[in-house]
């Protein structure tokens, strides 16, 4: 639907005005003038447009459009016509005939007019004469005509080659001038009740919806200095839908040229004020349009609410036959699918029939024992909005939900009615609504005095009660199931993120973030560690990031939630009483009651945090593999409550967070245990070698692996001796790693015995051997170091099957260092001997394994040569920067991430340093 909405002055479009408001080509009904004889009819000074699409909805909202227009206007006597002759126009356009339907309202001073037209031509339109027959009153379509006829002052017929038009004029009564509207005079304790002091805000919106003008009486009903909000969106302030006037929101209602209805306003507080709102847009004279709202409480509607409500006492009919009761105007006027609106919209019609003060609606939950507070007005709070109570409340028949209860006087069955406790309410009607036999919900009424209902108003909430209950059930059932279907979604997507990681730090934060705001206002994750530790608050998190730190403060001074594992959500009620003490005690000291008076800008936070904490608070237990790991605490700002169907979703969304939460916990943990392992089979330090510079790069495959089939090692043997190895096992990762670990411990304690070079290696060879099946091939070189006086370094090595070590000499030329022989762990005789090596002073000895010579880029690999070829280049660097060099040039060869370990140790030289 589209609208178009224009306070007074002319038409912004070429309509008909003055005189031609009649259409040249017309059917007249009865009561308008021949086409000759017209009078002049006065200028139009305010129209509404709309456009339908072809849907059956449109009939719904169509009738709501007209009626809040019409009622906007204050032309309340004519709604009701106005609204059926819409209706049945509407219904011809979208359902019978197919097309849209576009509606216009034109308000002059004496009466209004209203356009319905369709874009089908071809439809026969039966012709009018003397003997007007307009078929049978019974079918389905067609009845739109005969109606105008009825009930319209004049009508007619417009033909275009496009569209067809239909359209009615309906008078207004006769008034005394300058009476827009009027009641009887009343007794006084008839008057609606009011404080001393009425205060009525006058907040004024620009065109893109912020507020810049805020008066004193705002101020005082909301908490807020002019400064405060002037500029800020009243979207952030509004509670918006607490009384939808419309089937839209609130933006869409600033918009309307006049629009009247209920919705909440949030305080300084962080209190929901419920609020009854008028609101006129205007424009300046420079065109600029801008919406001024005049708020007062919601119990003092009486203020501003127009048109006055109906008498409970007054049943009667109009002149032309119509029911008066305001279930009749009310019937089907929301969309179908507007829950809200239908369940506000009848709670409002409930106290207006009955004359009452306030009303509230409640719906059953799925297994019937639990009603939910989904509507009221007029109560002094929006505190109760899904706020559940037992169906059998006691015993008897005043104590169950399941069938009508007249209380003439709640104070002396103190807690019969818990909704109104604290309300000063004293007299209540409260009767089921039912479906097919079936609870579905509760509809009450309620007034201040005492003894103001009978069994006479109960029979009639009964009946409108009967004749809703099909339509809120309809509504109900569609509600649920889109947010079934949402719901599920979003569990699909949580799974989806919560399996996206392991990490404990993370998947506590997508908890949080996925609860806030989607199911909670705010958050807190409490983990336990073990059945021994207490819980310890881990996460918390608020949709206003600047009460994240109140937040936090507030939990950390309270015990935290017992850990019990029984499933579901349990109301904790620890978090808002010390909120709540906390405010009192800097209420009063700010006050000078509980000592010296202060002004401090922590009264602020304080009572921000208070209103934050305010409502409901409830608990989930984060139980995997049959234990409680934590708890997921869930939190609503003052005065609000859960609906059932959200704590439902938060339980299962616990269960998925619970396992993926302890699935990041045992991977913490094994990790931790496999690096704490892998890091026993590296060397803990290099040693310090007097007259030698040593530098070591390992990269180990693989995420998560620190050790894996290559090693090396460095250590003394005896005074003046060293033993250096490099080695790479078959494989990777821990089968690998285990004999990596072997051979290391083997190489050392071999090699202080006092065996040589090709002794230790034998004696691992059997070593390797023996593991049988766990045994696998290794290469390795393995050498004894001894500097030298004169600054060289003499080496012994052994080069058992690995790439033979490099020699890169001061002049740049760079050749192999030793032969290559068998490699271990294939066969049990080996014949291995040592060769020896002296490195002058500038001398580097290069030792790599197979992962930095085997490196690949599609067909290419680097090999012996490529490896030459870059350490030809490192002529005077130091061993580190070789060794970086090298590992550099590896990583350049190829984009993909290495497939295999590496390790590379290098050795130089630098001679005597002179002083």
């Amino acid at each position: 639907m589209t609208t178009g909405l224009h306070p007074g002055g002319p038409p912004q479009d070429p309509r008909p005005t003055g005189n031609e408001l009649l259409p040249r080509q017309e059917r007249v009904g009865h009561g308008a003038l021949p086409a000759d004889d017209r009078t002049r009819s006065s200028v139009i000074t305010a129209r509404a447009a709309a456009s339908f699409d072809p849907v059956g909805r449109s009939v719904a909202t169509a009738r709501s459009f007209v009626r809040d227009t019409l009622q906007g206007w204050g032309f309340a006597d004519i709604v009701d016509d106005a609204v059926v002759l819409t209706s049945e126009l509407v219904t011809n356009a979208v359902v019978h005939a197919g097309t849209a339907a576009d509606v216009l309202c034109l308000r002059s001073d004496d009466g209004v007019r209203i356009e319905v037209a369709d874009r089908y031509p071809e439809r026969e339109i039966p012709l009018q004469a003397s003997t007007l027959s307009m078929g049978n009153p019974d079918r389905e379509g067609g009845r739109g005509l005969q109606l105008c006829a009825a009930l319209a002052d004049r009508w007619g017929v417009e033909y275009t080659p496009t569209r067809k038009q239909v359209w009615f004029l309906l008078d207004l009564p006769e008034r005394a001038v300058g009476t827009r509207t009027a009641g009887p005079s009343l007794p006084s304790h008839l008057l609606p009740l009011a404080d001393g002091r009425v205060r009525v805000a006058v907040v004024q919106i620009d065109r893109t919806g912020a507020i810049n003008a805020w008066n004193e009486d705002a101020e005082e009903l909301f908490g807020y200095a002019a400064e405060q909000v002037i500029g800020k969106p009243l979207t952030d302030l509004a509670a918006w839908p607490h009384t939808p006037g419309t089937s839209t929101g609130i933006v869409e209602a600033l918009q309307l040229s006049r629009w009247e209805g209920s919705y909440g306003l949030r305080g300084a507080s962080g209190r929901v004020t419920p609020v009854y709102a008028s609101h006129l847009r205007v424009r300046d004279t420079d065109g600029e349009p801008s919406t001024v709202c005049l708020l007062v409480r919601d119990h003092e509607r009486a203020v501003l609410q127009t048109p006055l409500r109906v008498s409970a006492t007054d049943t009667t009919t109009s002149s032309e036959g119509h029911a008066s009761d305001s279930f009749e105007v009310f019937i089907g006027s929301p969309a179908p699918d507007d829950l809200d609106g239908l369940l506000q919209r009848t709670v409002e019609r409930a106290r207006d029939m009955l004359d009452a003060d306030s009303a509230f609606l409640l719906l059953a939950t799925d297994d019937e024992t639990e009603l939910e507070v989904r509507a009221s007005t007029g109560l002094p709070s929006a505190r109760q909005r899904f706020a559940r109570v037992p169906v059998e409340a006691g015993t008897g028949r005043y104590g169950s939900a399941r069938m009508p209860a007249v209380h003439e006087d709640l104070t002396a069955v103190p807690g019969a009615v818990p909704l109104l406790s604290g309300t000063g309410m004293r007299s209540v009607v409260m009767v089921p609504l039912k479906v097919e036999g079936r609870l579905t919900g509760s509809l009450g009424v309620a007034a201040e005095s005492p003894g103001r209902y009978s069994n006479e108003e109960a029979l009639r909430l009964q009946f409108a009660a009967d004749r809703i209950a099909l339509a809120v059930e309809s509504a109900r059932l569609g509600e649920l199931e889109r947010l079934r279907r949402g719901s599920l979604s979003f569990l699909v997507e949580a799974s989806d993120l919560l399996a996206g990681t392991l990490d404990r730090d993370q998947t506590l934060a997508l908890m949080a973030q996925m609860t806030v705001p989607t199911l909670a206002t705010w958050c807190a994750v409490y983990t336990i560690a073990d059945q021994a530790s207490d819980p310890y608050l881990s996460y918390v998190l608020h949709e206003d990031e600047e009460r994240i730190d109140g937040l936090k403060a507030l939990l950390s001074k309270i015990s935290p939630p017992d850990p019990v594992p029984t499933p579901g959500a349990r109301v904790w009620a620890a978090p808002a009483e010390a909120a709540h003490q906390a405010a009192l005690r800097t209420s009063m000291r700010s006050l000078g009651l509980g000592g010296q008076a202060t002004v401090s800008s922590g009264i602020g936070t304080t009572l921000a945090t208070a209103g934050a904490v305010g409502g409901e608070t409830v608990v989930l237990p984060l139980v995997a593999r049959n234990r409680v790991i934590g708890m997921l605490t869930l939190g609503k700002p003052t005065d609000e409550h859960f609906r059932q169907e959200i704590l439902e979703l938060a339980e299962d969304l616990s269960r998925r967070a619970a396992l993926a939460l302890d699935n990041a916990r045992l991977y913490s943990e094994r990790t931790a245990i496999s690096q704490s392992l892998q890091r026993s089979l590296l060397p803990p330090e290099l040693p310090h070698i007097e007259g030698v510079e040593v530098e070591v790069i390992y990269r180990a495959a693989g995420e998560g692996n620190e050790v894996g089939g290559d090693f090396y090692d460095l250590f003394p043997i005896r005074d003046g001796a060293y033993g250096f190895a490099i080695g790479d096992v078959c494989g990777t990762g821990p089968e690998a790693a285990a004999v990596t670990g072997l051979a290391r411990h083997a190489l050392r304690l071999l090699a202080r015995e006092g065996f040589g070079g090709p002794a230790v290696l034998e004696r691992l060879n059997s070593a390797i051997l023996d593991e049988g099946a766990r045994s696998r091939f290794l290469t390795l070189l393995y050498g004894e170091l001894w500097p030298q006086e004169d600054g060289s370094a003499i080496l012994k090595v052994v080069c058992a099957g690995h790439p033979l070590p490099l020699r890169l000499r001061q002049d740049g030329t760079v050749e192999p260092a030793a032969d290559p022989q068998p490699l271990l762990g294939v066969m049990d005789d080996l014949e291995l001997y040592e060769q020896t090596v002296t490195l002058d002073p500038g001398d580097v000895l290069l030792c790599v394994t197979d992962g930095v010579t085997e490196r690949r880029e599609g067909t290419r690999m680097l090999g012996d040569d490529g490896l030459t070829d870059v350490l030809t280049t490192c002529t005077g660097l130091t061993a580190g920067a070789v060794a970086a060099r090298i590992m550099r040039a590896v990583e350049r060869f190829a984009s993909d991430a290495p497939s295999d370990d590496m390790a590379i140790l290098a050795m130089r030289v630098p001679g005597l340093q002179k002083d």
